[in-house]
């Protein structure tokens, strides 16, 4: 039996990979949820081959790849991760990573790369359909926050690979927040952490098959000359600046919804992306917005550029009546 650790901080994601496994592959299972887990365990001797998620607390991927290099720990790592920039990829093959796959794992490329890199002999079987079952396991709880919070991770992941490459920067991402607010709850959580600053915004409308709401992009004030220096535009002029915005919320909205919809087979229908306000206090900005929102359920992004004082918050606003229909959908998606 060779021992295999899959280490992500996400039950979902763990249940996910579990699931595309080779069903024949001779296998003793071990998980952890971050990298000090893995290396716990790694050092313990029950891990000869890992499946590493890149973004996790306390210890993320890449701190974990370099640790392993660092105390010379024998073991063969795939990453499988949401995170799919160029440079992500090149940063944890550098690292000592044989192989990248994105999230979720293809059942077929993970068996293709599991075979060529002579993990699995040539004799075994390939993988059957996905109805074929995987190694047992014991049943992972996985709760419906925390399965929204990792498709949120993989669509969030695709939209910062579309950013760096429009950018030319590298993305730091984020683990997602999943939180169900009431809306003063909201209100009084964004004030409190964002108090003092002002901001630019976009909002997005988006519906379809009983799921709707808003997206809600925040740009630091304080921040929008160096992101218009980095794109090139004069930094003071307000008409290039809030174009500017626009399009990097297309960008980041549309590939963020794109992503959530391919995963859980919906099909949203977007509204142009708007500007919300310009050079205002957030406190301003909730006031006179505060007919949209009601009860929500909120999912929290805020991306960063590697190198730069820059960073924005993405909030994905469902409508308290589209929880039903996202449980459902997510539901069918664990099964």
């Amino acid at each position: 039996m060779i021992p295999l650790l899959v280490c992500d901080d996400s039950n979902m994601a763990r249940k996910q990979l579990i699931r595309a496994l080779p069903a024949d592959w001779p296998v003793s299972i071990s998980q952890a949820a971050n990298g000090q887990e893995a290396l716990t365990l790694i050092r313990q001797g029950q891990a000869r081959v890992m499946l590493l998620d890149l973004t996790m607390p306390v210890l993320d991927g890449y701190q974990t790849l370099a640790a392993l290099q660092a105390e010379g720990l024998s073991c063969q790592v795939i990453v499988v991760s949401g995170d799919v920039q160029e440079e992500a990829v090149r940063r944890a093959l550098q690292l000592g990573a044989l192989a990248f796959l994105r999230k979720p794992a293809d059942p077929a490329e993970l068996h293709r790369t599991l075979a060529e890199l002579g993990l699995l002999t040539p004799s075994e079987p390939t993988p059957a359909p996905a109805t074929t079952s995987a190694p047992e396991l014991p049943e992972l709880k996985v709760s419906f926050r925390d399965a929204l919070r990792e498709v949120s991770n993989v669509a969030m992941g695709r939209a910062g690979a579309l950013l760096a490459r429009a950018l030319g920067v590298f993305v730091q991402l984020p683990i997602p927040q999943v939180n169900i607010f009431e809306v003063g709850e909201l209100h009084m959580t964004l004030l409190e952490a964002q108090r003092g600053e002002q901001f630019s915004a976009i909002c997005q409308g988006f519906i379809g098959e009983a799921i709707a709401g808003e997206a809600l992009l925040l740009f630091h004030d304080s921040q929008l000359q160096d992101m218009a220096r980095l794109l090139g535009i004069q930094p003071h002029d307000n008409t290039q600046n809030a174009e500017m915005l626009l399009d990097l919320a297309s960008i980041l909205i549309g590939a963020c919804l794109s992503g959530i919809a391919e995963q859980l087979d919906l099909r949203f229908s977007q509204g142009h992306p708007q500007l919300l306000g310009q050079h205002a206090c957030l406190e301003q900005l909730i006031r006179v917005n505060s007919r949209r929102w009601r009860k929500t359920l909120a999912v929290e992004i805020s991306y960063s550029l590697e190198g730069h004082a820059i960073h924005f918050d993405l909030l994905l606003l469902f409508t308290e009546d589209s929880i039903r229909r996202l449980t459902a959908k997510i539901g069918y998606l664990m099964e």
